[in-house]
């Protein structure tokens, strides 16, 4: 019964609770963020990761637009069935570029941090069809005009060259090269996560 009278010594004395609130807090802040001030970096260093090309950042600002993060999530989170069904658990290098990161909350869809390379863009591009028309609560459909694209976008995005004519690049074009894209920055086959310099 002794700890409840301490309990209610604190009940009683706002003061002193908000004295014994700020120490605790003061204490787990010290503990968490003290050593980031010792530290080289948080992101660890694998080669091979690079910004997005124009097409590709064109396509990442089209899934944000559409809401695929919302069903689908683009982080394999280092659990043993995620790692066994997706491959390997995603690094902080491959969403140090992603501002907003896509890693999600919710997974209603498959996983999408592994999945570039992974099927041909013909096939992505009728998946992505097809998931379209699957969802009614979609106002916007997919623009096949390339004088959309060009508005909703950057002069510095839409005046690349991207396939040899650029008045022919479609939305689908750039959500495919952005997907296609996804999970092949890193070589997982020379990347070791046990070498030192990956330790965190």
């Amino acid at each position: 019964m002794s700890i409840w009278k301490h309990h209610a010594k604190f009940e009683r004395h706002s003061l002193l609770l908000v004295v014994g609130i700020l120490l605790v807090v003061s204490i787990g802040g010290l503990v968490e963020i003290a050593p980031l001030f010792w530290l080289q970096g948080t992101i660890e260093k694998v080669q091979g990761v690079r910004t997005y090309t124009p097409l590709e950042l064109a396509g990442r600002d089209i899934y944000v637009r559409e809401g695929c993060y919302l069903c689908h999530s683009q982080m394999v989170r280092p659990l043993r069935d995620e790692v066994e069904r997706y491959g390997h658990y995603s690094l902080a290098a491959e969403s140090m570029y992603d501002h907003p990161f896509q890693w999600g909350s919710k997974r209603t869809g498959p996983d999408l941090a592994r999945v570039g390379g992974k099927y041909s863009d013909p096939y992505t591009a009728d998946q992505i069809a097809n998931a379209k028309k699957d969802l009614e609560a979609q106002a916007d459909p997919f623009s096949t005009d390339a004088v959309a694209l060009r508005g909703r976008y950057d002069a510095k995005v839409v005046n690349r060259d991207f396939d040899g004519d650029p008045n022919k690049v479609t939305e689908m074009d750039a959500l495919v090269a952005y997907l296609q894209m996804l999970g092949t920055t890193v070589d997982f086959k020379t990347y070791k996560a046990h070498a030192p310099e990956n330790q965190r």
